[in-house]
């Protein structure tokens, strides 16, 4: 598939639920989200005949994420299902990782899950159960059981001034003992945690000047992520810097919500509705190619223009 802007869009991101059992302070107000009816969420079935019309489009990578996907039952079900799609080459999953525990992982990765990636906002206990409302020796345990099952793992930390900055060091460590990539995301000011993300906003090219880290020569394109690494590591330190260095002209993605709106950008209110004329019978394939047709060129966060959901009910 290919947008009014010659971007190549193979990437599409599953929200399976709005369900998360974390209260990250940048991604839910402390008084939630109200959930959506169960009515309203599209069966796994759904999502499949969806998902395999974007995959019959182009579409060749596929991510599940939340809320936290593990909450929904059947979801290594779904996944095992998804990798029978010849066509789709990458599946993997954004989770904060505290229901990985035991043979979760294993049996996600027999199901053909390939990559994780884990939310860890703090490697210091209280820092993270303020933050998050969490327990970070859950997050951890299911880190481990990730690298065990031999998937890819990558650690997203949004990055907080007065907050959590003063570990980025420590999350640098992490590359030095694990070949995994470690990502620190620039704080988004949307929904009802603007200002919030606004109050603790750092920009991450601030750890160019504080920490030695050598570039790579090749970047990888479809990637949001600036890749850099340490002397002596053995993985990789990536920047994501949706502010002050956008990738919208890089943008290979589209989204699917579990209430079944096709989100063309993550920080603008477009959506458009495929369970409507899903469930009517109708050919949705249209709306899809309208959702392609609307994806706009740039976000305009700079500008004050943004979605006003919760990051919670889209997935990141």
């Amino acid at each position: 598939m290919q947008d009014q802007f010659n971007r190549k869009i193979e990437y599409l991101r599953i929200s399976v639920t709005d369900f998360c059992n974390f209260r990250c302070k940048y991604c839910m107000p402390p008084e939630g989200v109200p959930p959506k009816k169960r009515e309203d969420i599209l069966t796994f079935e759904e999502l499949y005949y969806v998902t395999h019309l974007f995959v019959e489009n182009g579409i060749k990578k596929i991510r599940l994420t939340g809320g936290e996907p593990l909450i929904r039952k059947g979801v290594e079900f779904f996944i095992e299902s998804l990798g029978h799609l010849e066509k789709v080459e990458d599946l993997a999953l954004t989770t904060n990782a505290s229901l990985l525990l035991g043979n979760k992982a294993q049996r996600l990765k027999q199901a053909g899950l390939k990559r994780v990636n884990i939310s860890i906002d703090s490697l210091n206990h209280e820092t993270f159960n303020k933050l998050t409302g969490g327990n970070l020796d859950d997050v951890l345990k299911g880190f481990h059981f990730a690298l065990e099952a031999n998937l890819k793992v990558k650690i997203n930390a949004v990055l907080l001034k007065d907050i959590n900055d003063h570990e980025i060091g420590d999350f640098i460590d992490l590359t030095r003992k694990y070949p995994i990539d470690v990502r620190f995301i620039e704080a988004m000011p949307i929904g009802p945690t603007a200002d919030f993300s606004k109050k603790h906003f750092m920009l991450s090219d601030e750890i160019l000047d504080r920490f030695e880290l050598i570039p790579f020569k090749k970047q990888e394109k479809s990637s949001p992520a600036r890749l850099y690494r340490v002397a002596d590591g053995i993985g990789r330190v990536g920047l994501i810097q949706p502010l002050s260095h956008n990738f919208c002209n890089e943008c290979n993605r589209l989204r699917l919500t579990a209430d079944g709106m096709i989100k063309p950008c993550l920080l603008s209110d477009l959506l458009i509705d495929v369970k409507s004329p899903l469930r009517k019978g109708e050919d949705v394939r249209p709306y899809i190619e309208q959702a392609l047709n609307q994806k706009p060129q740039r976000h305009y966060v700079s500008e004050g223009k943004s979605t006003t959901a919760a990051m919670s009910t889209i997935g990141g």
